[in-house]
């Protein structure tokens, strides 16, 4: 039995171009080119008589999917038995379809304008096999730092139901005193530990995380700058799981009230326009095979009422002419289809170059996550460890805690059962008590770094210590040093613990 093969000179050159782009490994690679060409070609392909490119291990390209991967050859060749050297060997199905599917892969790339991106997306919309593994709970028991009293270990349990109500997290601190390193450990960590199922939406405010590429290679996320060059979201917020009559009225009167909600000016007179605007677009698009409209449509169709009506441009307006001439949302025409879910993606979404909009983009898509999350079946609990599938994360929440987002709320309440989770990044502990929401009660994590004007009441409801220890806190947590963190205490004879908080940079 083979245990490596090699692929010819081409396919190792390509593998090698496509793992600078993607940053997938190069046994990754090699599946999905062996998927992608049986996919198109079926049984149809020609051997591969050159060996001179890069070695393949029998153990990294099969890794736990063994079995199904000899079931779609079975299934593909309409055979019931196959030998190992046609298995897998110089001379096997297997380096026939990844040498062919490499050169398949190469010019999708090129076809897409050399775009990782909207290669990407074709791709898996062209695939359709799965092996339908169902997602396993991981146990995710972060390393947090170490106590500054005793150097004692601190473990962050995610995901255990039986110590923790949820996995919401916040981190509150000034600028500088370590907080985005903490976070960027957590999630790297998350990622490794889930063996990478776990997956992470976030909002970039100040562009930083996704210039920071040595955490892009380790999470493997997908970057999206936005107003840099032509990039755009491959989202569409007017996707619907139903296009009934009710499901658009609904869908259009809570984009309405998300443009309200982060805009004084917009009243309830552009409210009402715009819900009619958003199911006129609908309309428009029903007999499509994409039967949802995109942010132009919307554009388009107000122009032309407000000036059939005579009515001067206003706000509602200006904010839909930016979200059209700004491109930054998936639209009608584009070469690629829009994702049919972002619960199942890991992305950093960079916002920092935008002028306006932020929020209203963030709404957007925390919208999106919420409806995918309440059609998801509960994730799975295995000896009380829950799989978490998402985890939303804001940086500098403070843009978003005091706007009323009837999204984030639901995700926040509902999120647990789903394996959705939120982590927020914030400037101070008094953002997450907010009059028409607590937040705060509802965090079961939160990491209190250096930060200034730090309330009593604050101290003492984050961290549940009595206001006498809250009041000596506050002159204690405007003096912590760089990366020295204070978090609710896991023992009975304390009421909070201080510790040296890991740096992501110091473990990647």
């Amino acid at each position: 039995m083979a245990d490596r093969l090699y692929t010819a000179l081409k396919t190792d050159e390509i593998i090698s171009s496509l793992r600078a782009f993607s940053k997938l490994d190069k046994a990754t690679i090699a599946r999905i080119a062996f998927t992608y060409s049986i996919s198109l070609k079926g049984k149809e392909i020609a051997n591969s008589s050159n060996f001179s490119g890069g070695e393949m291990k029998r153990t990294s390209f099969f890794g736990n999917d063994e079995l199904f991967i000899k079931t779609i050859i079975k299934h593909t060749y309409s055979i019931t038995n196959i030998e190992e050297n046609d298995l897998y060997s110089n001379k096997s199905i297997i380096k026939n379809h990844i040498d062919d599917g490499a050169i398949l892969l190469w010019e999708l790339f090129t076809k897409n304008g050399e775009d990782i991106n909207r290669w990407y997306l074709e791709l898996v919309s062209t695939i359709k096999m799965s092996s339908n593994k169902k997602v396993k709970a991981k146990d995710l028991d972060i390393f947090i730092g170490r106590t500054v009293l005793n150097n004692q270990e601190l473990i962050l349990n995610l995901n255990d139901t039986t110590k923790h109500a949820n996995s919401h997290l916040a981190i509150m601190g000034k600028p500088g005193v370590g907080k985005t390193q903490f976070l960027l450990k957590l999630l790297a960590d998350i990622r490794v530990q889930s063996d990478y199922q776990t997956n992470f939406i976030f909002f970039d405010y100040k562009g930083d995380v996704v210039d920071n590429q040595t955490f892009v290679d380790v999470t493997k996320s997908r970057t999206y700058k936005l107003m840099q060059g032509t990039e755009t979201l491959p989202i569409n917020p007017f996707l619907l799981n139903s296009y009934s009559d009710q499901d658009i009225q609904l869908s259009a009167r809570e984009k309405a009230e998300s443009f309200a909600s982060i805009n004084a000016k917009f009243g309830p007179v552009q409210k009402g326009t715009l819900t009619e605007t958003i199911m006129a677009g609908y309309q428009a698009r029903e007999k499509q095979s994409n039967p949802f409209p995109d942010f132009n449509d919307i554009l388009q169709i107000a122009l032309a009422s407000y000036e059939e009506e005579g009515k001067k441009d206003d706000t509602l307006i200006e904010i839909l002419r930016d979200l059209a001439n700004f491109n930054l949302f998936w639209s009608h025409g584009s070469s690629i289809p829009p994702l049919e879910k972002v619960s199942n993606r890991t992305m950093i979404i960079d916002l920092h170059k935008m002028p306006v909009l932020k929020e209203l983009v963030g709404y957007l898509i925390i919208e999106r996550l919420y409806k995918e999350m309440a059609s998801l079946p509960d994730s799975e609990i295995k000896d009380g460890r829950r799989t978490i599938r998402t985890i939303l994360v804001i940086d500098e929440a403070h843009n978003y805690l005091g706007q009323k987002n009837i999204f984030l709320e639901k995700i926040i309440r509902e999120g647990r059962s789903k394996g959705i989770v939120v982590f927020f990044a914030s400037q101070s502990p008094q953002d997450y008590q907010q009059k028409f929401f607590n937040f705060q009660e509802l965090l079961e994590f939160s990491y209190i770094f250096q930060c200034e004007g730090a309330s009593a009441k604050a101290l003492q409801d984050i961290l549940g210590c009595s206001p006498k220890t809250a009041k000596d806190l506050q002159t204690e947590v405007a003096r912590l040093e760089p990366f020295q963190v204070i978090c609710r205490s896991n023992s009975n004879t304390e009421e909070y613990s201080k510790f040296s908080g890991e740096a992501f940079y110091k473990n990647y």
